[in-house]
């Protein structure tokens, strides 16, 4: 009678532990290590990045630099270890920087500081492979140099369009800061033309966030398809390390560097032959331009392309070849491109109205002009301006100034700390030439002319040390 009731005990012990068997293990899911569930698109994006460095990573080298470094003897017992009481005047520095092969016979471009002064050049190959590097040409006005090593069949990173590069684009940098070979960072396009950064005479830096740090010089710039964007040159840094802004030289500046080097053995690049700066909004309204966009003419060498095209002193350039022209830097840039012996179209805006000249561009000629200080006199001293005591320009003034001797003006003397004139950015030694577009031959006609005038805003054209340039007193 009492087997049913074991039986019945039985079944229910054994239904239990089924239970228990699928019950459990489902509740528990969440202490057992699982893979995270990854969408798809990010599996293919992180595997394209992958894909982007085995493309141009064989193509990044290193390149090792030997100079020769004199030292001024005060500094020896600071930086130099001492030896038998005399300290070296003479030693060897090493330095190291970045290079990216863009032709399989051994072409190599990098920038023109990483190889500078070099006595002597190693290139050092992802595959361990060391050459001697021969340079080619450089360029220190867009900081790129070319190299050369005799090599065959070597990997190449292909050129990129950087103009259709846009702020928030991923790019990779590959390089060897402080000497770790092949490091790859990633980031964005910051920020496109920056000039006026102080590294190069012809500057429209790419800005990245991508890490770049001392030994990436010279080193490639890449987007998502491999391809060579930019060159990287330098970075901001108030530590000497990375802090989120680096800059790279566009490829297209930088392949039109590389096959002028290659080709001509030099560069040549297009001239004008006007001196510009940027147009402020003061300077707009005095001109009656409607924005704070172009270039400002401030001066017109003689007999050079735009003095036979007709351009003016006091023109603002609105175009160059069809595109416009934003600031001083993308004007230069723009006109330097320009192979010599072309004829452009530039538009310039004067006394109210539009119009367009044809400019036959020709080849820049070195610099001529030499800026001297100035070395004082005792002026006159003549209260004319607040803040502000100039007296007339004389023959022998203008020579200490590095003027001609037909040059008239006023001579700035003095200049008081916070006056219109300092916030304005003049400086002691400055010749005012023009006041309000009328010229300033004499101290009479100083006065004159200061008299009339009823604007609290006064245009003046000023003459410092042969460079020439308008600007706005308030």
């Amino acid at each position: 009678m009492k087997k049913p009731g074991y039986i019945i005990l039985l079944l229910s012990l054994i239904i239990a532990g089924i239970i228990l068997f699928f019950y459990i293990p489902e509740k528990d899911k969440a202490f057992r290590p699982t893979s995270p569930v990854v969408s798809q698109k990010i599996l293919e994006t992180g595997l394209a990045f992958a894909e982007v460095v085995k493309t141009v990573s064989p193509s990044v080298v290193n390149i090792s630099v030997t100079r020769t470094i004199s030292q001024e003897e005060e500094f020896f017992d600071l930086f130099l270890p001492q030896g038998n009481g005399e300290p070296p005047s003479r030693w060897s520095e090493q330095t190291f920087g970045s290079g990216v092969t863009v032709s399989s016979d051994g072409y190599i471009i990098t920038n023109n500081h990483v190889i500078e002064d070099a006595e002597d050049i190693v290139v050092t190959l992802p595959d361990r492979r060391s050459f001697r590097g021969k340079l080619i040409g450089a360029d220190p006005k867009t900081d790129l140099a070319i190299l050369k090593i005799e090599a065959k069949g070597l990997p190449v990173a292909p050129w990129g369009d950087s103009d259709k590069l846009e702020v928030g684009e991923f790019v990779l940098t590959i390089g060897n800061p402080f000497g770790l070979s092949n490091t790859v960072t990633l980031g964005i396009v910051s920020a496109k033309g920056r000039a006026n950064v102080g590294i190069a005479d012809y500057e429209d830096f790419i800005q990245t966030d991508a890490a770049i740090n001392p030994g990436n010089s010279g080193g490639p710039l890449v987007n998502i398809n491999g391809e060579i964007v930019g060159i990287n040159t330098a970075i901001f840094s108030k530590s000497g390390g990375y802090q989120g802004i680096g800059f790279a030289v566009p490829s297209n500046m930088a392949k039109t560097v590389f096959d002028q080097l290659i080709k001509e053995g030099r560069i040549k690049r297009g001239w004008l032959g006007v001196n510009i700066q940027d147009i402020t909004p003061e300077l707009s309204q005095k001109f009656g331009f409607d924005r704070p966009e172009g270039v400002l003419i401030n001066g017109i060498i003689k007999d050079s392309p735009a003095d036979r095209a007709g351009l003016k002193r006091g023109d603002i350039i609105t175009e160059f070849n069809r595109r416009s022209v934003i600031d001083v830097g993308s004007f230069r840039n723009s006109v330097a491109g320009t192979p010599p012996n072309k004829k452009v179209k530039v538009k310039i805006f004067r006394q109210g109205s539009y119009r367009e000249v044809e400019v036959l561009v020709e080849e820049q000629v070195a610099p001529f002009q030499e800026r001297r200080s100035f070395r004082g006199t005792v002026p006159e001293k003549r209260d004319v301006f607040s803040g502000m005591d100039v007296f007339e320009l004389s023959k022998d003034i203008a020579t200490q100034l590095g003027l001609g001797p037909d040059t008239r003006g006023m001579v700035i003397a003095r200049i008081e700390p916070g006056s219109p004139a300092e916030k304005a950015g003049l400086r002691r030694g400055d010749v005012i030439e023009e006041i309000e577009q009328k010229p300033v031959k004499s101290l009479q006609d100083f006065k004159l002319i200061i008299s009339r005038v009823k604007t609290p805003d006064i245009l003046l054209f000023v003459n410092r040390g042969g460079k020439k340039f308008y600007v706005v007193l308030k």
